[in-house]
């Protein structure tokens, strides 16, 4: 009844074959091998972006603070939700290999709105050579509040974003996810919808440690290569990373993974709405239930595992996660706990 974040699910049984057959003989190292040319096909096939270039890391930090700091110079402003993964989670990641300033943009539920990202474009970048300037949106998806961009909602901020003449860029940790929500096509996430480059997420949906950065931009691939390596971030046996990434995309894989996450999540707020908890409408495969207080303390002793969250009194809230990896039984016990 582990429930905390799908990082702490296993790899996939697909990916951990694939890196066993990896391991077999010799291959050309530093992203040279055979099975990172397959990926890039892969990705250009998927995201119907036959100029693409994927360059491959192996932890969403990197991905993340790569992808910002390959699109915004030092003096640039970063705009991003006020409870984004690179404003609270990245340890100032992205303004270490950027040089850029985030600035914190409100929305409800984890989103920019329009009107929330107008107020930040129309007060950041006015102040001559004494404030910094406009450099580049980045988006979550899923957020962290468990909800969804559609690629319209996506589409209106980025068409504002290149209205001021500045790239943008996805949070894609659980990209698949959003997609399986969604019923949008990677495309239709993406490029389609004026987004320029993408941290395409592995490890949270069954690889054991890979991430990509998605250029749609390929003029942008030779300075992503030398930020890669300058940040320690090229890996000598690459191949361990292609496998998985390989093995993650071929055959609708990841997006498989991703419909189970999200169905046990909904098995599990159908559940607990059915014992009079509270479950905020949510798309993916987190969510944020209110209960009666007392349910904290029944739960964790029955074995539950996952994260609290302040509530109003007398009242308790958690985050719960699904992964890959859950079952229907591991929801049926915990709403036997509940």
């Amino acid at each position: 009844m582990r429930f905390a974040s799908d990082n702490t699910s296993g790899a996939a049984p697909e990916v951990m074959a694939a890196i066993q057959r990896a391991n077999a003989g010799y291959e050309r190292s530093y992203g040279a091998d055979a099975a990172m040319e397959r990926v890039t096909a892969l990705v250009r096939e998927i995201f119907e972006a036959p100029e693409a270039e994927v360059r491959l890391v192996a932890t969403g930090t990197a991905a993340n603070a790569l992808a910002i700091a390959t699109h915004c110079p030092p003096w640039g402003a970063v705009f991003c939700h006020t409870h984004a993964h690179v404003a609270e989670d990245e340890c100032g990641a992205p303004e270490f290999y950027s040089g850029a300033k985030l600035v914190l943009v409100p929305g409800a539920q984890g989103r920019i709105t329009p009107e929330t990202f107008a107020t930040a474009l129309a007060t950041t970048g006015e102040g001559g050579v004494h404030g910094v300037q406009r450099g580049m949106l980045s988006l979550t998806n899923v957020t962290e509040a468990g909800t969804v961009y559609t690629p319209a909602e996506i589409a209106a901020l980025t068409a504002m974003a290149k209205a001021k003449g500045i790239p943008c860029h996805l949070d894609g940790a659980r990209f698949a996810n959003a997609l399986v929500a969604t019923g949008a096509t990677p495309a239709e996430m993406t490029w389609k919808a004026g987004i320029d480059v993408l941290s395409l997420g592995g490890t949270k949906n069954g690889c054991l440690g890979v991430e990509g950065v998605v250029l749609f931009n390929p003029e942008k691939a030779w300075e992503l290569e030398l930020r890669r390596k300058r940040g320690g971030h090229l890996f000598s046996k690459h191949r361990f990373l292609s496998a998985q990434m390989e093995a993650y995309l071929a055959d609708g894989l990841w997006l498989r993974l991703a419909a189970r996450a999200n169905a046990m999540g909904q098995r599990l707020a159908d559940g607990l709405r059915d014992r009079q908890a509270h479950v905020p409408e949510f798309p993916a495969n987190m969510l944020f239930p209110e209960w009666a207080a007392g349910t904290h303390a029944r739960l964790e002793a029955a074995g539950a595992v996952y994260y609290r969250f302040p509530a109003p009194e007398g009242r308790e809230r958690a985050r719960l996660v699904a992964s890959w990896s859950t079952t229907e039984a591991d929801v049926d016990s915990f709403l036997d706990a509940f």
